[in-house]
Order: C-alpha cells, then structure tokens, then sequence
C-alpha cells in the first residue's frame, strides 16, 4: 500500500480556502499543468462527480464528498482505476492562529500491471502535492488579499 501526507498554510479565511481549493474547473489551474481538463459530470447534495483528464490525454472519472461544516473531504478515483487498484483521497482543513492548513492525505495501492510500484508513486506524489500546495496556497492568498 501506498500513502502520503502532505501540508502547507494557507494566510486566508477558512471559506476561501475550502471553496477555491474545491472548485473542480479550477484544478486546471490549481495543479500547475498536471490537469488539462477538469469537468463536473454530476452534483447532488455534498458529492460531485467529476472527470479529469491530465497533461497525456488520460481521463478518469472521480467522486469527492464535502464536508465543509466539518472541516475536511474524501475523494475516491472511480472508473478507470488503473493504473491503481484503488485510490483515495482526504483533505483536512485545520484552523491555525496563522490561517488554515491544509493536508492531503492519499491512500492507495498500484495495480500489479502497473509500470510503476507503490513506493516509485509514493515519490511522485510527494513531490507533486508539495510543488502543487505551494500553487494552491499562492493563488488562494491572491484572492484573499
């Protein structure tokens, strides 16, 4: 199994934080060039379904259930799921006395057809979330300014 934990701290009113970092057609910006597309397929009550496709034309269908009022969502990887067996995902919101941090917790495990393994995708995330925080943080700042 695979799993990583990554944050940053985000100098902005909770709202903001929560409503931009959950904006899915934003994620295209959001995630620096790791999105092309991000689309709402779907919306009822506090789950969005949504597909998006990344910088080598591969598309996925996802699902994200908000929970605003307690401070955190959880999103699953749909349909395809390879190259994972299963993927899921948890955003947590911590109020600080120097603004919301916010943490990205991914759990997961590769497909054994999968061209890479559990610790090699470890790494990429790792390395990815940190560089795509610092975006999240960067514009969410902007806009609360």
């Amino acid at each position: 199994m695979g799993h990583t934990c990554n944050s940053i701290i985000i100098k902005a009113p909770y709202d903001l934080v929560f409503d931009i970092s959950n904006d899915i057609p934003r994620w295209t910006e959001l995630f620096g060039s790791e999105y092309k597309k991000a689309e709402i397929t779907k919306k009822e009550e506090n789950k969005i379904t949504f597909c998006l496709t990344d910088d080598e034309d591969k598309s996925w269908i996802s699902w994200r259930l908000l929970y605003k009022d307690k401070f955190f969502t959880y999103s699953e990887r749909q349909e395809p799921k390879f190259p994972f067996k299963y993927m899921k995902i948890v955003w947590l919101y911590t109020q600080k006395p120097e603004g919301v941090e916010l943490t990205w917790i991914q759990h997961f495990e590769m497909d054994d057809k999968a061209k890479f393994n559990d610790e090699q995708v470890e790494g990429f995330i790792n390395k990815h979330s940190k560089d795509n925080l610092l975006i999240f943080k960067n514009v969410i700042e902007k806009a609360a300014a």
